[in-house]
């Protein structure tokens, strides 16, 4: 089991963050480059409490399948999503928004997951997807700050 955590400062107030981060379409676009996309359950716009998705997506060239649901709302502080299907044998994804004195968010993300198949995945986790799911929940949060901050943010 791997436990990791990610922050990020955006220029906007953590009610549009939270918004933004339960929006399916703005995940979409942020893990474009694994083709990613949602195929069952709420398939587009704002997710809520007790709603779930089922994405498809591409990763090192296997096609992978997750169904998720919110677990926890608490708006616009916190949410969890975690795995009721898919590749890991464990996923659960905390994000917490915190205001900061100048109006806008720190977004802080702490995830734990384990993948399937005993000492098998754990060598898959320590070999692999210590740095790649790091790396993608990076590229969702600078996908979010670019969007809440930019022109169609705010």
């Amino acid at each position: 089991m791997i436990t990791f955590s990610e922050a990020i400062r955006i220029a906007a107030p953590p009610e549009e963050v939270f918004g933004l981060s339960l929006d399916v379409d703005a995940h979409t676009h942020s893990m474009a480059d694994s083709g990613e996309r949602a195929v069952g359950g709420v398939l587009t716009g704002r997710m809520g409490p007790g709603d779930t998705v089922t994405w498809q997506a591409r990763h090192f060239g296997v096609p992978l399948r997750m169904t998720s649901r919110i677990s926890e709302y608490r708006e616009p502080a916190y949410f969890v999503d975690e795995q009721l299907r898919g590749p890991f044998r464990l996923w659960r994804h905390e994000h917490r928004f915190t205001p900061d004195d100048d109006g806008g968010t720190l977004l802080r993300d702490e995830i734990t997951f384990a993948a399937p198949l005993g000492p098998l995945g754990r060598l898959a986790e320590l070999a692999v997807l210590r740095w790649y799911m790091p790396k993608l929940i990076r590229q969702r949060n600078e996908f979010l700050k670019a969007a809440a901050e930019g022109p169609y943010g705010r």
